[in-house]
């Protein structure tokens, strides 16, 4: 399990993440909350190379409202 990074913001369904640290994920992975509960599926890594996005399609019983602030890690 690695860190992903924290959820910034929300946009067309999606939950926005700032990369932290050097190792960017896969799309495809994965991503869970702390407490070990899949939050959904990473769908696209975009922005700049230093400080890359990636885009998280949430699970159906995850309210994305409820995502902003939450640490991210994939699985």
């Amino acid at each position: 399990m690695r860190r992903i990074g924290t959820v910034d913001r929300t946009a067309q369904g999606l939950a926005i993440v700032s990369v932290e640290g050097d190792d960017i994920p896969d799309i495809g992975l994965m991503v869970i909350n702390e407490s070990l509960s899949t939050v959904g599926r990473i769908v696209d890594v975009f922005g700049p190379v230093d400080g890359p996005y990636v885009a998280i399609t949430p699970t159906d019983s995850t309210p994305l409202t409820e995502l902003v602030g939450t640490k991210l890690y994939a699985r």
